[in-house]
């Protein structure tokens, strides 16, 4: 009896045991679930402030435009150190009138006297009653008149010669002025209206409907459809030929700057006009003595097209990463270091206090050392500026990957800021190769910024409505972007082009496309 007592409480024991096992085995899975489910709660928490910030916050990524008070671009001694410079620069302009600036600016434009006079009958001296006599002039102020614009026709004629001699001899001999080529053959524009159509649109932003209602204002009734017709053929027999030119000189080049931004373009064969197509944007460094800004539509982003359009180029490329680049022959990748801290910046929480002590501030700080270094030897020989990297950025360089490599481990998978030290760790070798050039540029700012006239007239102009006038508007933001490179006004750098490009022969004569180079002495003189 008391064996099988003993048994039945084995057994219960052992079916107890069990239970508890497999509720212990249940516990922990729903202690795994609970943790998945907290994790990625947390992740839709960051990307939902990330969310809000990038609508609603500020678009800077300097330091001072990030929030929390203490969070800095550059650690303490480099603030220390860049306040004794802020300080030695701000005592030198106090020494500068605004004024004196002013009047200046005022200088390089045209001008006239205005001489405010008393009339006759009132020079009359209010003492005695004798004439007044003028005994000089006194300056009173400077105005600055804004002049509407205004449409002329300019009826052109040109003369007739006969040889009197010849005709008295019984032959006939005449000779006609020669006539400069149109800009667009059988039409009524001009290279000024051309160009200033150009010059609305891809500078200051404004699309032609708004062009054909300021047209119609000044009298003519010029449609937008005539206007794009214009900015199309003009682009095809002028602008695309210079551009292909600055192409060839580009990739002569030894330092390309590289991006992309996507543009909406209807009508292309075989896409749906939702689909995104992609303006590529190339471009020589800041040092280059004749600065190029290219843009190149293309359909798509494939890592194909930087591939073709840089064949036959041997150097450096700086990217923000995207793997499209890192197929080029021939061609080492050089990353840029404001994305890498972009990523950084957009990991900071927007929900705590303390800032500075988590891994998104650090980073954003490590990163910082690094730019006040670059700021400080900017306008060092290239050499001695290699030599200064070496010494000085090369050991932070080395102190942030370590740190990277440290706290990777200690992050959320998924996380804004485990995707940072992930890119940076990635990117080790492209980030890591400015500090052997002094030529090579930490960052790829200077083609983001060629890049952001065309963001931002996409905003007023939305899509390109064929093919035909992405290729166009490729063309024409190459040759705008590149004058503004070269300290040239568009519409003057525009005109000077389709004045004189026209009567050019470039099948017989294939070299004279140089004398339209931003550099040439034709077109500073032109344009000066």
């Amino acid at each position: 009896m008391k064996e099988q007592v003993l048994l039945n409480l084995t057994a219960q024991l052992t079916e107890m045991n069990s239970l508890i096992k497999k509720l212990n085995e249940d516990m922990q899975i729903l202690r795994d679930e609970n943790t998945r489910l907290k994790n990625e709660n947390a992740l839709l928490k960051e990307e939902n402030e990330y969310l809000k910030k990038k609508l609603f916050g500020t678009k800077s990524e300097t330091s001072h435009s990030l929030g929390f008070g203490q969070l800095s671009f550059f650690d303490e001694a480099e603030t220390e150190c860049e306040a004794e410079l802020l300080e030695d620069i701000s005592y030198k302009r106090r020494k500068k009138k605004h004024k004196d600036f002013l009047n200046i600016r005022l200088e390089a434009l045209p001008s006239e006297e205005v001489l405010l006079t008393l009339p006759e009958e009132e020079r009359i001296c209010p003492r005695c009653g004798h004439k007044l006599n003028r005994v000089g002039k006194e300056f009173v102020r400077n105005e600055v008149q804004f002049i509407p614009a205004r449409l002329k026709v300019k009826k052109i004629y040109r003369e007739t010669f006969e040889c009197r001699n010849c005709k008295k001899e019984g032959n006939i001999m005449m000779i006609k002025t020669g006539i400069p080529a149109p800009v667009i053959p059988h039409s009524f524009a001009s290279a000024e209206s051309v160009a200033h159509i150009m010059k609305e649109k891809y500078v200051n932003g404004v699309p032609l409907y708004r062009q054909e209602a300021e047209w119609k204002r000044l009298g003519l009734e010029l449609s937008r459809a005539t206007m794009a017709n214009w900015i199309i053929i003009a682009s095809k027999e002028y602008l695309i030929p210079l551009k292909e030119r600055l192409h060839e000189l580009l990739l002569k080049e030894h330092y390309i700057h590289c991006d992309e931004t996507p543009v909406l373009v209807l009508n292309e064969e075989g896409k749906k006009n939702t689909t995104k197509s992609y303006m590529w944007v190339y471009a020589n460094i800041r040092e280059s003595k004749t600065p190029i800004r290219i843009f190149e539509y293309k359909p798509t982003r494939a890592g194909y097209n930087p591939q073709i359009f840089l064949d036959g180029f041997h150097g450096f490329v700086i990217t923000d990463g995207y793997s499209g680049y890192n197929n080029l022959n021939g061609v080492t990748n050089a990353y840029c270091w404001a994305h890498a801290r972009r990523k950084f910046v957009e990991s900071i929480p927007s929900n705590i206090e303390n800032v500075n002590e988590t891994l998104a501030k650090q980073g954003v700080d490590m990163i910082g050392r690094l730019f006040g270094i670059e700021k400080e030897i900017d306008k060092l020989e290239p050499e001695e500026k290699a030599r200064i990297r070496q010494e000085r950025s090369k050991p932070v360089v080395e102190e942030f990957f370590k740190w990277c490599e440290k706290n990777l481990t200690l992050v959320s998978n998924g996380s804004k800021i485990a995707k940072a030290i992930g890119y940076a760790q990635n990117h080790k070798k492209g980030l890591s190769e400015y500090l052997n050039d002094g030529l090579l540029p930490m960052t790829n700012s200077l083609d983001e910024r060629t890049i952001r006239p065309f963001t931002t007239g996409r905003k007023n102009w939305l899509f390109s409505a064929s093919p035909k006038g992405a290729e166009a508007s490729a063309a024409v933001y190459s040759i705008i972007e590149t004058a503004k490179a070269n300290g040239i006004d568009p519409y003057r750098y525009l005109s000077f082009i389709f004045t004189y490009l026209p009567s050019q022969d470039l099948i017989k004569h294939p070299e004279s496309l140089d004398m339209f180079l931003p550099w040439s002495k034709q077109t500073k003189a032109y344009c000066k």
